[in-house]
């Protein structure tokens, strides 16, 4: 009887325990928890006819874009004269140590850091055409090199989405050692930058940090940290010292951001900013049918890669440097597509609602660039903008698309100047 007693209070007592924890909850089951974290319902607003529908960010999204547009404007006003470092060499060193198995960023900072390395991986190439990138990754107290430096985006994604999981302590040292070895050998035109995404609070080195760091300031590495977790002085330092920045991610659109202001190129460090002459060649697209020995895989292709123009060495992709004469081979729209951060457009003007809503003005009420109409619902003027130096109009997409992809204005592009034509005398 005792025993059937005891079971009985202990089964009372664990039943009292789970409704203490639904009180907590607010007695919620998980799938309605789950929502109620998102609280998905606040999205939503109701309009004219009564229907549900997302609330309209765009004006919100947009007033944040300009005032980051606007900040760059100054700065590049204000530092005219910097040089920037078009042909860079960058390693992303990804710490996934324990500390990255954490899940206070949904569903986990190894996941959300891989899916956002994948896209900087693809604007880090479209903003960088001449430059190159390489992976390491830091875990059980060693660093690992991933991928060398290359230009060939999908090779970096395929290669740190095979190698996701979490282990051991994580050493700064050890990342810092790695990256160092590599980027060294680095030519003096190239620029020599490091990007941490670190996760943990500690650091488990097996030697002195501080000679590290000395070394890759000695050696002119940028090196620049995201933390995922608290601020940490030696993160802080490290960046300092090299001349990068230090920032710590906030939630997952934070950390977004953050990674991706590193993708337009820095300004160039003194030593290197001095302008010299680089040898490039400009290689052929071999034949279809072709076969060939790769010099990046040591294997034989059929039709595809291009060939030195100075050694005929077979490559597979561009940009690289040729592994058999150390030929820089890039390509002419690599170039051509390097230029817009030397001549970067002006931001645009808005436009008052006031100017749209003058009926006898001669406003267009159509966007330039995508020819959607300026006016929203009930012919109310929304929030557009104007180029100050043709003065098209442009609704609020294009004008993202113009200064983040295209990096070109339409309207100055199909403005020309028509010139007298002389009157011939018989």
């Amino acid at each position: 009887m005792k025993n059937g007693e005891g079971r009985r209070l202990n089964k009372q007592a664990g039943e009292d325990d789970e409704e203490e924890e639904d009180d907590l909850e607010g007695g919620l089951e998980a799938w309605e928890r789950r929502y109620a974290e998102d609280r998905s319902w606040e999205a939503l607003q109701e309009d004219e006819s009564g229907l549900l529908q997302p609330i309209d960010n765009s004006a919100i999204y947009h007033a944040q874009y300009r005032r980051r547009l606007r900040a760059l404007s100054l700065a590049s006003i204000a530092a005219s004269r910097i040089q920037k470092g078009l042909i860079r060499f960058l390693y992303v060193v990804i710490d996934l140590s324990r500390a990255a198995s954490e899940m206070d960023f949904k569903p986990s900072r190894m996941v959300v850091v891989a899916k956002h390395v994948e896209a900087f991986i693809r604007e880090f190439f479209d903003q960088n055409p001449l430059s190159q990138i390489g992976l390491a990754i830091i875990k059980d107290g060693v660093a690992h090199c991933l991928t060398d430096l290359g230009g060939s985006p999908e090779s970096h994604i395929k290669a740190l989405m095979g190698k996701l999981s979490c282990s051991g302590d994580s050493s700064l040292q050890n990342g810092l050692d790695l990256v160092h070895g590599f980027l060294n050998q680095i030519p003096t035109y190239g620029h020599r930058e490091v990007l941490i995404l670190y996760s943990a609070l500690s650091t488990c080195d097996p030697g002195d940090i501080m000679e590290t760091i000395q070394k890759c300031k000695k050696s002119k590495l940028r090196c620049s940290v995201i933390g995922l977790s608290a601020e940490m002085f030696i993160c802080k330092h490290l960046c300092q010292e090299t001349g990068g920045t230090y920032s710590v991610a906030l939630d997952e659109s934070h950390f977004k951001e953050l990674i991706l202001e590193h993708a337009p190129p820095p300004p160039a460090i003194a030593e290197f900013a001095i302008s010299n002459l680089i040898k490039m060649g400009f290689p052929q697209r071999a034949a279809e049918g072709s076969i060939s020995i790769c010099s990046c895989h040591k294997e034989a292709k059929v039709g595809v890669g291009y060939t030195c123009p100075r050694c005929k060495a077979r490559v597979c992709e561009l940009p690289t440097e040729c592994r058999i004469c150390g030929l820089q081979l890039v390509s002419s729209p690599h170039l051509a597509r390097s230029y817009h951060h030397l001549f970067p457009i002006a931001p645009f003007n808005e436009v008052p609602s006031s100017r749209l809503n003058n009926s006898h003005g001669r406003s267009p009420s159509a966007c330039f660039g995508c020819q959607q109409s300026l006016l929203n619902l009930g012919n109310k003027p929304g929030l557009n903008v104007a180029c100050p130096k043709c003065k098209k109009y442009f609704c609020l997409e294009c004008d993202i698309y113009i200064h983040e992809s295209l990096h070109n204005c339409p309207g100055c592009e199909s403005y020309r100047p028509s010139k007298p034509v002389a009157a011939s005398g018989e």
